[in-house]
């Protein structure tokens, strides 16, 4: 197959918050920038973040950076490197502020000021005060506000887009060196070499390796597939948020903002259950602890409906005019997906698969890091990267903040790195480009091999069922073996229509290739690590007197790293030393 070859300063996979922030600052500083998306830019997985992105401008009441860092590093359940977290709550306020200068339409206080609204786990005064308002919101649609900002800003600076292309590889020198990807034009299947002095990924999460999920069909984890077959390792690929509230049946986020303005979750007796796991936050402690919450509330026999698998969110106490304002498009999923008017009765949810903590090693400057080293031309930021934030669980908003602020930051150390790479571009050697053609060759022969639609599905349901809100030890042992297996069946998928135009079959298959990565990091990882923390809790995990809830900071203080060659795992330290303040030491994290 012929492959034409085109050169840039800069080329970013994917078109979300990161890419897009990344892209501006490449673009505005008159250096010629590519993004490759697999859909239309403001198509991409940020369109659907709901509640708002967090900074602390203290709009409302006081609020601080470092209580901000703190609940960061509270909810991370001391898993986050703690430099990388100051320097994301501390750029905060002003990256939204610049976003606002983008022409973000934020919803404004009675005195013009950013709305704000409270979060879960964010509290004010070090943990020790009332939930505080930190999510700077417009409506329940903040995502969608904050890419189509994005993506003018964008249109301005002159990005260059290409729209409905899939990344297929990572291209690297012989000394390890990023030197581009290659990519397939969906409308022609037509392969072109994108080069440049520095790659960018920003492909978003793969919460599509679960059956259910808040995730886009899109979100299957391209960014962490190439990376991990270009020899890049995946961090911490245990940990996966599961949302508390997704509609039952359905999977559909329902913003934590719901519960910001009020909500209230409630079982088959009315009862507010969450007074009983986390007395002083209640609906408003970090999702982690509440989705918990809802699973043992079904468990016991206390769940909603007719097979009581599910339990209700109520916002019918609030002004109707609250809801109408300020969630919206709420009301609208709930009608639609629910089959209930939220004015009128409450909403049916049960947690769903969410968001990813872990994902390619980066620093806080974007840069991907592998045996402490930098990866010369490669870097990584948004859902795919893992700098590493969000440790073992993310904070509801972090998510919007992380976006932009690892965005921007590696859009800058991209701009430092091309202008000290003056030269030519260096020659890309033809294996790496024949390891591609060969992947494509295999599927356009393969006979009598597996079904993507059937073995994707074998996937998911084993990542639902061995791997949830809850694990246990018998059932991640078999889940590994099991997934090995399946990923057999992917190496033998057969595509029945071998066209090249808009062949939707091969680029499915491409992303199951990539979605078992993620599923076997995923599941070796969780099999590997003993211990209960954040998102990851174990049945088997001993408890200890500091930690009643079988966290082990003598033994799993320390980030996972999974190598696809062998399925290798390997551990480093996590960094608990700020950058300017001092560590915020390691404690029970109770709500």
């Amino acid at each position: 197959m012929k492959v034409a070859k085109r050169t840039f300063d800069a080329v970013i996979v994917g078109a979300g918050g990161a890419g897009m922030r990344a892209a501006v600052s490449l673009a505005e500083s008159g250096l010629k920038t590519a993004v490759i998306s697999k859909v239309f830019p403001t198509r991409s997985h940020t369109v659907a973040a709901q509640g708002g992105v967090s900074a602390s401008l203290g709009n409302s009441e006081p609020d601080d950076w470092r209580w901000h860092m703190y609940d960061t590093v509270k909810g991370s359940d001391w898993l986050g490197d703690q430099d990388a977290i100051e320097f994301m709550c501390k750029q905060a306020p002003q990256v939204v502020v610049e976003l606002e200068h983008f022409g973000m339409p934020f919803d404004r206080t009675d005195d013009g000021k950013i709305y704000q609204r409270p979060f879960g786990g964010h509290i004010s005064n070090y943990g020790e005060g009332k939930p505080v308002r930190r999510a700077c919101a417009a409506a329940d649609r903040t995502g969608h506000a904050m890419l189509h900002a994005l993506y003018q800003r964008n249109v301005r600076a002159n990005t260059q887009f290409f729209v409905e292309w899939l990344a297929l590889d990572l291209l690297r020198a012989a000394d390890g060196r990023v030197l581009g990807v290659i990519a397939m034009e969906m409308e022609t299947g037509e392969l072109t070499v994108l080069q440049a002095k520095a790659t960018l990924f920003a492909t978003g999460g793969a919460g599509r390796i679960f059956y259910s999920s808040t995730n886009a069909f899109i979100n299957t984890g391209d960014g962490l597939g190439m990376a991990a077959r270009a020899g890049i390792p995946l961090e911490d690929m245990e940990f996966w948020q599961f949302h508390p509230t997704g509609v039952a049946g359905a999977g559909v986020l329902i913003t934590e903002g719901v519960r910001g303005e009020g909500g209230i979750l409630r079982n088959s007796a009315g009862e507010r259950f969450m007074e009983r796991y986390a007395p002083n936050a209640k609906d408003l402690a970090s999702r982690d602890v509440v989705s918990r919450a809802m699973v043992t509330e079904i468990n016991e026999g206390r769940g909603c409906g007719v097979a009581k698998d599910h339990v209700l969110l109520d916002i019918t106490h609030l002004d109707p005019k609250t809801i109408m304002t300020r969630l919206p498009g709420i009301r609208e999923i709930s009608i639609q997906f629910a089959g209930v008017d939220p004015i009128k009765e409450p909403i049916p949810v049960v947690p769903t698969c969410h968001y990813q903590m872990g994902g390619i090693p980066t620093n806080y400057h974007g840069q991907v890091v592998v045996h402490g080293e930098t990866v010369p031309g490669f870097y990584a930021a948004g859902e795919c990267a893992c700098a590493s934030v969000h440790g073992a669980n993310r904070l509801g908003t972090n998510s919007l903040l992380d976006l932009l602020v690892f965005g921007k930051s590696s859009g800058e150390s991209m701009i430092e790195h091309i202008r000290q790479e003056p030269g030519a571009l260096a020659e890309i050697p033809q294996s790496e480009i024949d390891r591609t053609l060969a992947r494509l060759d295999r599927l356009d022969n393969q006979k009598q091999g597996a079904d993507a639609h059937e073995t994707r599905l074998a996937m998911q349901r084993t990542m639902q069922n061995h791997c949830g809100v809850f694990r246990f030890k018998d059932m991640l042992a078999q889940g590994v073996t099991k997934i090995l297996d399946i990923e057999k069946q992917v190496q033998q998928i057969e595509i029945r229509d071998k066209s090249k135009v808009w062949n939707t079959a091969r680029s499915e298959a491409l992303e199951l290739e990539n979605l078992i990565e993620v599923a076997k990091a995923t599941m070796i990882s969780a099999n590997a690590r003993t211990e209960s923390r954040g998102a990851h809790v174990r049945d088997d995990a001993p408890d200890t007197p500091l930690h009643p809830d079988g966290r082990n900071d003598t033994e799993w203080l320390k980030h996972t790293l999974w190598y696809r060659d062998g399925n290798r795992l390997d551990y480093k330290e996590v960094t608990l030393k700020p950058l300017t303040v001092d560590t915020i030491p390691l404690k029970k994290r109770a709500y």
